[in-house]
């Protein structure tokens, strides 16, 4: 017999106990990066997705976008500015992340989706009172003072109601991380942060994380120090030391997030490696690095 069908048996074989741990549970994906810019990788990430539905699991999609509203922003004259890979966000530049991220980035997500099968809806963190947001009181990370960062929001809290009806419907909820304020002011909050206080809020049974590194490093300039494992203490360490810089911050800040909120597993794997959310979910060996308890 073919020594490639025989591989292919191999290969479902070993991801039928993941299928049988994994259904009807809840997965929070945060999709972003190169995953979704590259036509073949955001076509790979919709079918993982779609088998992840189709096996019985509940892929729950929080998704980025921050390069659109970056080209966007620089087409109506603002120089994008980032402090601690967080975006500094006055008036017109949360206008137009809504713009990009609501009316542009999810519409098309969930169009993918559905050329999947998958029923899917788009929402964003105002929709049906989901996320309620406050003001980031941002710490920096070199000096420790309080920057503003204009209209950049936390997680107050999260609705998960509806959430959880459309799930149960059978839909994908297909989430854009704009949240919403006391005096109905929206507010940009990061997508990772809003990823791990919906998987904490949900009790999810993991959080994945796309992101365009191979995971976490322990020294960042040196791709052959990735680790596949790394506790909570050390990720507490290596923030006070400040050996975590730009993105990665927020990353590992929605990990513990996470973790301290009851779900079980969080992973940073590399989105631009295509079928990583299956390599990570239904294989042995697995993508990335795992933040454990």
């Amino acid at each position: 017999m073919n020594q490639q069908v025989i591989d292919k048996a191999a290969v479902l074989a070993e991801a039928l106990p993941y299928i049988r741990q994994f259904s009807g549970k809840t997965v929070v994906i945060k999709y972003g990066g190169a995953a979704m810019a590259a036509a073949p990788l955001k076509d790979a990430v919709m079918q993982d997705i779609a088998l992840m539905k189709f096996v019985g699991m509940n892929p729950i999609v929080v998704h980025g976008g921050g390069p659109e509203v970056s080209a966007m922003s620089k087409q109506m004259g603002l120089e994008p500015t980032f402090i601690d890979g967080l975006r500094v966000t006055d008036a017109p530049t949360v206008a137009i992340a809504q713009m990009v991220l609501v009316g542009k980035t999810n519409r098309e997500i969930v169009t993918h989706l559905a050329a999947q099968g998958i029923k899917a809806v788009g929402l964003s963190g105002q929709d049906g009172g989901l996320i309620r947001a406050s003001k980031h009181l941002h710490h920096s990370a070199k000096t420790g003072e309080v920057v503003d960062l204009g209209f950049v929001g936390d997680v107050a809290a999260v609705d998960v109601s509806v959430l959880e009806t459309l799930t149960t419907a059978g839909f994908v909820p297909v989430i854009a991380p704009i949240g919403l304020g006391p005096s109905g002011q929206p507010y940009n909050i990061n997508a990772d942060t809003v990823a791990g206080a919906i998987a904490s809020a949900l009790g999810a049974e993991k959080l994945v994380l796309l992101t365009d590194v191979e995971g976490v490093r322990s020294d960042k300039d040196d791709p052959s120090s990735l680790l596949t494992r790394i506790t909570v203490q050390e990720v507490q360490a290596w923030m006070a030391q400040g050996k975590l810089e730009g993105g990665m911050i927020p990353k590992l800040e929605c990990c513990l997030t996470a973790l301290a909120g009851g779900v079980n597993r969080v992973h940073i794997i590399d989105g631009r490696v295509p079928h990583s959310l299956l390599l990570e979910i239904f294989t042995d060996r697995g993508v990335g690095t795992m933040v454990m308890k």
